[in-house]
């Protein structure tokens, strides 16, 4: 294995220059002509164009935990798990026509303020100290750990010393604010995009010579005669991965709720185009969701290349720790393997990835509280000025705390893709069911909203804990429980989400239709001519959609 060399270093003092320089350059420019402070730092308040908001969405989204986890899963799955990043694209699409024009239309700056007005205070307030919690313990921490473990393990820096740097290089960009986190994610994403795009292609040129070829396009073919079974799209019951992403569930099923909530009604993606008109951000949606068809090429082919290389012996004990096969180590491993100089540009698209998801949370995160916790009940004439110091303490505050408890918490143990998913998944159904009926559903109560926030939560636990009460196998032959190996048969994750939604969603009509109507509960603004869009945006959403097709027709 290479090992750090000096060209690598300074090819990512390069990137570290290039990115502060352009972000100081950018606050600056920007700083003569804001408009008020706050909206200006928390939302760069209409200075977005669509191609940053895109870019930001992407950088936001695209972490350690993909380039990590989604590696790992590619090497033990294969490409079935990336139907995170292909169903994501259609799911972008979806937001920016239905919901972007929502929250713009009645002037929605946070998920806390859309609740307020829907629902009342209550419903807010609720939420707003669910999401910081959500955000902090266990999104910042498991960003800043994983990713300062992946750099740990091709730098040979010491684990503590890279959570210290990559926490001071996020809070130094997220200080400038949403125009200066906007706009260096275009470049984070450049490197993102062309780091992971070389370790790709030097990936399957390594698998090319397993058969005495050389060349990406000679690696991609004898990809697929060494690991065929890994490019299948959609599982069958009888695959031991089935419990992960149990067949048809992920494209008609709970695979639509975890993403129409994580790109939805997460502040800490919607903030990028809550700022611009909604001609800029429909566009800005769109291109990210070009973007997220790069995806399974970057963060699950490495996975499905180091999965040949291993089985042909190639990587010796790399995969190993201790004996154990850890399928996270797949993408560690193939960046040791690059020469020097492509090592540096990788080594910078891990880092840009994970900077870029640190800034972006953080800023969320400080959005939240001081408008929607500090600003509402605890300094209501707070002045602009006011609020942009308290946000940045916010962002200092957040980060610093995610640095302390995250090495106590097992992430790396339990996996950082799987970590986020579970605890995020136990109440992504009353979320999403809240604001939809919400949006839609004039008659959504109050008391609905509240039972869609304790409800879902009470029942996502209830579900999770179920096998162990009862015998679930006669739901096995419908493909709803999996034998989990133990003889215990267990609810499949995005299952188990599906299930709550719907059962969520009866709840709160039902509680419309029956409980006497708050006042705190009020409408929307919304009428159908909202949901028009212009023929260049039906176009390249066409494209996407027949990608799509595309691509499951090919690999079903």
């Amino acid at each position: 294995m290479n090992q750090f060399s000096t060209l690598d270093t300074l090819v990512f003092l390069f990137y570290f220059i290039v990115i502060t320089g352009y972000g100081i350059w950018i606050y600056r420019r920007k700083k003569s002509t804001s408009g008020q402070a706050s909206h200006d730092y928390f939302l760069a308040e209409g200075s977005l164009t669509w191609w940053a908001i895109g870019a930001s969405l992407i950088a936001s989204n695209i972490s350690a935990e993909q380039f990590i986890g989604m590696s790992g899963s590619g090497f033990k799955i294969g490409m079935a798990i990336a139907v995170y990043e292909l169903m994501a694209a259609a799911t972008l699409i979806i937001v920016a026509v239905f919901f972007m024009p929502v929250y713009l239309k009645n002037r929605i700056y946070t998920m806390p303020q859309f609740l307020e007005q829907r629902y009342g205070k209550a419903v807010a307030t609720t939420m707003a100290l669910f999401w910081l919690g959500l955000y902090v313990v266990v999104n910042l921490t498991s960003i800043l750990y994983l990713g300062a473990l992946a750099i740990s393990s091709v730098a040979g820096i010491n684990v503590f010393a890279c959570m210290i740097f990559l926490a001071v290089f996020a809070a130094v960009i997220t200080l400038g604010g949403m125009k200066v986190i906007g706009y260096t994610d275009v470049i984070q994403v450049l490197c993102l995009v062309v780091g992971g795009l070389v370790t790709t292609w030097i990936a399957l040129d390594l698998v090319a010579a397993l058969g005495g070829k050389s060349g990406s396009m000679a690696g991609a073919s004898e990809l697929f005669v060494r690991a065929g079974e890994h490019f299948d799209m959609v599982l069958d019951r009888g695959n031991p991965n089935y419990m992960d992403l149990p067949g048809l569930t992920t494209l008609i099923g709970g695979m639509w709720i975890v993403n129409l909530n994580y790109w939805g009604c997460n502040q800490y993606i919607t903030q990028r185009a809550l700022g611009a008109d909604l001609k800029t951000a429909r566009k800005g949606l769109l291109f990210a969701a070009f973007l997220k068809l790069l995806m399974p090429v970057i963060v699950v082919l490495p996975g499905i290349a180091a999965f040949a290389l291993d089985k042909s012996g190639m990587l010796g004990d790399s995969m190993r720790v201790g004996g154990e096969l850890n399928p996270d180590r797949a993408y560690p491993t193939l960046l040791a393997m690059l020469p020097a100089g492509i090592k540096g540009i990788a080594f910078a698209a891990l880092t840009a990835a994970v900077v870029a998801s640190l800034a972006g949370k953080a800023n969320s995160i400080a959005t939240i509280f001081t408008l929607d916790i500090y600003k509402q009940h605890f300094n209501k004439t707070a002045t602009e000025q006011k609020q942009v110091w308290v946000g940045r303490l916010t962002v200092v505050v957040s980060i610093a705390a995610a640095a302390l408890i995250a090495p106590f918490l097992g992430i790396d143990k339990k996996g950082g893709f799987a970590f986020i998913q579970e605890y995020t998944g136990f109440v992504s159904p009353g979320i999403l069911a809240m604001f939809l009926l919400g949006f839609f559903w004039k008659k959504t109560t109050h008391a609905a909203a509240m039972f869609a926030t304790i409800g879902g939560l009470v029942l996502s636990i209830i579900l999770k804990f179920l096998p162990g009460m009862m015998d679930l196998s006669f739901l096995a032959p419908i493909g709803f429980a999996v034998d989990n190996g133990t003889g215990v048969y267990e609810i499949p994750f995005l299952d188990r989400m599906f299930i709550v939604f719907w059962v969520v969603v009866a709840g709160m009509v039902l509680i419309s239709k029956t409980a006497a109507v708050s006042g705190e509960a009020k409408r929307m603004i919304v009428d159908t001519h909202m949901f028009r869009v212009e023929k260049s945006f039906a176009v390249g959403s066409a494209v996407i959609c027949a990608l799509l097709i595309a691509v499951y027709g090919a690999w079903w």
